[in-house]
């Protein structure tokens, strides 16, 4: 051909198969002119939006995955908090009533102790506190004077009784002592050394209802000797026998 050289011209060939141009492939020259330069070709351009449009998707996909997972473990987190706050209300409500029912309800009153069963026919006598006189003379030993016999039983040792009394010394007839002043009578057991002696030994057999005059000599009573502000020397007690259990 005298030379001549003939100079095919470059084209796509009518496959599916990407051009190819000194075996480089025309979408790794595209990811190449990414860094910096920009795609020569129509078909490089359009090959180019369409890498950038599949490498946005598959960002958008990974976001997504990413978001979804912290939206599952968020909604599992509140789930169970609901669930732990619901039972510790649950748990509190138990405490909250019982202490509001509690809060509410009307204190209790103190139970008051039982009255003693007083005779039907006590003597009107019993119902004044009596006048005690001294004594007169030596005193040497128990004596015990009724003053208003009581219809009642015999007191019997072991029993509890009910009395009132004012107690004098026996030499002058001063008073150191009286249930009437309190206005509340003295309740305790008999005949078993709760009491002074002469006590224990002048009520028993006494019938419920008496009054009774008890002259007690010291050494049934609490001894000559005044220390611990006890009573010293012989005593007078005037005693009503209001009951016996």
């Amino acid at each position: 051909m005298g030379g001549y050289r003939v100079r095919w011209p470059r084209r796509r060939p009518a496959g599916g198969t990407h051009p190819t141009q000194q075996g480089v492939d025309v979408s790794e020259r595209v990811e190449n002119r990414s860094a910096g330069q920009s795609p020569g070709t129509k078909a490089e351009r359009r090959l180019a939006a369409q890498l950038a449009a599949k490498k946005a998707a598959e960002a958008r996909r990974r976001r997504q995955s990413i978001l979804g997972a912290a939206a599952g473990v968020l909604a599992v987190a509140l789930v169970i908090g609901g669930i732990v706050w619901k039972n510790s209300g649950d748990d509190d409500k138990p405490a909250s009533t019982a202490a509001s029912a509690s809060a509410s309800a009307p204190a209790a009153e103190p139970t008051a102790p039982a009255a003693p069963q007083l005779p039907a026919d006590l003597d009107p006598a019993l119902k004044t506190k009596p006048a005690v006189a001294a004594g007169k003379g030596e005193l040497k030993k128990l004596t015990v004077t009724t003053l208003v016999k009581g219809k009642g039983a015999a007191v019997k040792a072991g029993q509890q009784i009910t009395t009132n009394y004012v107690g004098v010394f026996y030499k002058d007839g001063k008073e150191f002592d009286a249930s009437w002043n309190s206005g509340q009578p003295a309740t305790f057991p008999i005949g078993v050394g709760q009491v002074i002696p002469g006590w224990d030994q002048g009520l028993v057999g006494v019938p419920v209802g008496s009054r009774v005059q008890l002259d007690i000599p010291a050494d049934l009573a609490y001894g000559n000797d005044a220390a611990g502000g006890r009573p010293a020397g012989p005593l007078r007690f005037v005693v009503d026998v209001l009951a016996a259990q």
